[in-house]
């Protein structure tokens, strides 16, 4: 049987096709059609058929969403790709795949996959935290996707930053329509807003990693700002959901900085004397969240 996941991202779409074994039998991605639901639809419905005439046959099909569907009505709700919110995602892709599809949001997805046989394995509570485009999270608890009463568990992104000090000031605005959430800070956008409130520079995040590991005084301090965020952030998770691993994953998961300062940082924000979690990045690194949603369908043997 052959499971292709796919990746619904707000900058690209990715595909895998999984054999029963977890081995990689075809792999694309094309970026996202900006701002266009119906061209997303069929950029979907063109990979799954591009995908199943390379592997010569009919496929399950899983998919990572930002955001995740309203239980009362199944209409995308809390997408960061704000043209998903409000449409009926799942129904429509059925209707031109011609089969039924799973769907859960990416960061469910990415749990699901690092907790299986990712950094994650083996450990009874996983938190997946994504930090890309937009910033979300998802628990796995022995080896169960905690969903929620109202399909939004492990959605920290759109807490509050806790403790805010006067460098992060003033609340920066977020899509959701309230202002000050984690991620309008701890998103790519957010570290590019941030460094170009505090030093007036026009960067990327990747770029601001980059000139930081070069000595750039003004990036290191960016860098700075977004690991103290990070580490109170992460410290909330820990206070309530005490999970064994954190496990980083998204465009700035790859800052390697991150998981030496981060754990030193949240030290005083965690209700314990001692903090056995521990912060790694994505085993399965960029392609995580894609495996995952090809683990929505029952494996018979899992690797």
């Amino acid at each position: 049987m052959i499971r292709i996941g796919i990746d619904l991202g707000g900058t690209k779409i990715e595909l895998v096709a999984l054999a029963d074994d977890g081995q990689v039998l075809w792999r694309q991605r094309i970026p996202t059609p900006q701002g266009d639901y119906a061209a997303t639809l069929h950029a979907i419905a063109d990979l799954v058929r591009q995908a199943e005439n390379a592997t010569g046959a009919t496929a399950t099909v899983g998919i990572g969403t930002p955001g995740s569907p309203s239980h009362p009505s199944g209409l995308i709700r809390n997408a960061n790709s704000t043209c998903l919110n409000g449409r009926p995602l799942q129904d429509d892709l059925q209707a031109l795949l011609g089969r039924e599809i799973r769907l859960a949001n990416d960061a469910n997805c990415l749990a699901m996959s690092e907790a299986t046989d990712g950094a994650g394995a083996g450990a009874g509570t996983v938190f997946a935290a994504i930090l890309g485009t937009g910033v979300g999270g998802g628990i796995v608890v022995d080896g169960r996707l905690l969903v929620g009463a109202n399909a939004v568990a492990g959605e920290w992104g759109h807490n509050p930053l806790p403790l805010p000090t006067a460098i992060d000031l003033p609340l920066p605005d977020c899509y959701c329509g309230r202002h000050g959430c984690i991620e309008a800070y701890l998103s790519g956008p957010g570290m590019a807003a941030d460094h170009l409130r505090h030093h007036g520079q026009t960067l990327e995040a990747a770029a601001i990693a980059r000139n930081a590991q070069a000595g750039d005084e003004a990036c290191t301090a960016t860098l700075a700002r977004f690991e103290a965020r990070l580490a109170r952030a992460l410290a909330g998770v820990i206070n309530l959901l005490d999970p064994d691993v954190i496990v980083l994953g998204g465009g700035l998961s790859g800052i390697a900085r991150l998981y030496d300062n981060v754990p030193r940082l949240w030290i005083p924000h965690v209700f314990s004397d001692h903090i056995a979690t521990r912060l790694l990045p994505a085993r399965h690194g960029d392609a995580s969240g894609v495996r995952g949603a090809a683990w929505l369908w029952p494996a018979t043997r899992r690797v």
